[in-house]
């Protein structure tokens, strides 16, 4: 029996091959995974990045969370980067739509007709009509498709279908990891690890100090063949008659955002970020299998509402349903510095920043474990509190902070330095150089910079 009073097996000792050393392992292939392994790369790092699946993007692809958004400070861009490079990359073959420069941070009736339902406007904008801001609808295919020419164009190595199983440690150091492969069991050995698995699977495991936190999650699904102009025009002709459908809709739902369903690149195509389903454990395999069954019940009686009710829908068929779960929350790092609510609500800025969101800052030592040695975490499961994690985590802002990530490790080891130890100004400056935007800047600095290039601008 074990402390809990569950029945345990004592697994014997044996020998796990190594498949492979390098300099900087990187676990989990998600949208903060490949930041990491392409900016780790193209630092000069031997970089190996690992996916469980056979494909990369986690939430972006397979669990189809179709819309990068929280990228601009009212009407500054402010995550960029290899973030920036996903939108450019997903446009140039067709898979992105997101709305142009005149657009944005306007506000009237004839914007919001063209883009709320591209899920392009500012949310956490003051007043009745929201402005419409900068994010970016996406194809899942595309996303995928884009994260492998990144990765290939960076000379990552690859390994899919590798499951992490346990950490390799010499000490508090980490040096590699363990993974459950078609082959059996497969050793790594590197000399930085960065944990990009979105539930800090490798930190849990190396006694690295974790929070649980719990989120509602979703199983996001698509409908095809759904006649979307003769739906937008319904909701703007017949305000009520639509909102009480779509209240309807919600019910069945039992959960969901304002707008249940969005446009996609794909014509006749929309995507439904729901149902959210509430009371479950996200690092729980019967927590998840229930949640499964729950989630597809709501999907089959709000999709056979929509057909019978909603103009517009009436050839409509149930495309697919996201092959992952779609999870918000699950452990979280508490690591050197733990971000809090206060942090993220008032976008505290600080010295040690390496990674901006919308109007907040990820700072260095929040992707630092404590005690530890030689582990980084990037990602939703980044050093933060249950509350200040749930407004940090969306897709572009994972992007750059595992960027970040990825050229502090080269950084460390050009420096033949720990993580632990590295000049965050050099990161800071790297990742400038990279592209990105590690908030470096204190933000009055920054509004100073914008409102004298602006006026420089009207003096041409």
């Amino acid at each position: 029996m074990n402390e809990a009073g569950k029945i345990s097996v004592i697994e014997p000792s044996r020998r796990v091959p190594v498949v492979a050393e390098t300099d900087v392992l990187v676990v989990g292939g998600g949208p903060a995974g490949v930041g990491a392994a392409v900016a780790s790369s193209r630092e000069g790092a031997r970089t190996l990045l690992t996916e469980r699946y056979p494909y990369l993007g986690g939430m972006a692809s397979g669990g189809m969370v179709l819309v990068i958004d929280d990228m601009m400070d009212g009407p500054r861009q402010t995550v960029l980067g290899i973030a920036q490079e996903f939108s450019e990359r997903l446009e140039r073959i067709g898979a992105a739509v997101y709305p142009p420069v005149e657009d944005r941070y306007r506000a009237d009736q004839e914007l919001w007709n063209k883009w709320a339902r591209w899920g392009a406007i500012d949310l956490y904008a003051h007043g009745r009509m929201k402005p419409i801001t900068y994010a970016v609808a996406f194809d899942p295919d595309g996303w995928k498709r884009v994260s492998n020419d990144l990765v290939r164009d960076a000379r990552v190595e690859l390994r899919l279908h590798s499951w992490f199983s346990r950490p390799i440690m010499e000490g508090d150091r980490i040096a590699g990891a363990i993974f459950e492969t078609p082959e059996g069991r497969q050793a790594i050995r590197a000399k930085i690890v960065i944990d990009a698995t979105g539930d800090a699977a490798v930190a849990a495991q190396t006694g690295a100090p974790i929070e649980q936190g719990r989120y509602f999650i979703t199983l996001v699904h698509r409908y095809g063949g759904v006649d979307t102009d003769r739906a937008i025009r319904f909701e703007i002709e017949h305000p009520k008659n639509a909102a009480a459908l779509n209240s309807e809709a919600k019910r069945l739902l039992g959960g969901s955002w304002d707008m249940w369903w969005l446009l996609t690149p794909l014509p006749g195509v929309i995507w439904c970020n729901c149902p959210h389903l509430r009371g479950y454990d996200s690092t729980s395999v019967e927590d998840l299998t229930r949640a499964e069954f729950d989630a597809r019940a709501k999907i089959v009686s709000t999709f056979k509402f929509a057909k019978e009710n909603i103009p517009g829908f009436e050839n409509a068929f149930l495309l697919d349903v996201a092959p992952q779960m779609g999870v918000r929350q699950g452990r979280l790092l508490q690591g050197e510095y733990v971000v809090t609510a206060e942090d993220i609500q008032e976008g505290r800025w600080f010295p040690d920043s390496v990674a901006r969101g919308r109007d907040y800052f990820t700072p260095y030592r929040a992707l630092v474990p404590k005690r530890l040695d030689q582990l980084l975490v990037a990602g939703r499961c980044y050093s933060a509190t249950p509350i200040a994690q749930r407004s940090s985590r969306e897709i572009g802002p994972c992007v750059v902070m595992g960027q970040a990530a990825g050229v502090a490790a080269a950084a460390a080891l050009d420096a033949g330095v720990t993580v632990r130890a590295v000049d965050v100004p050099t990161v800071q400056r790297r990742l400038r150089a990279q592209g990105a935007d590690p908030g470096d800047v204190p933000p009055t600095a920054a509004a100073e910079l914008v409102t004298a290039a602006m006026g420089r601008g009207a003096e041409r």
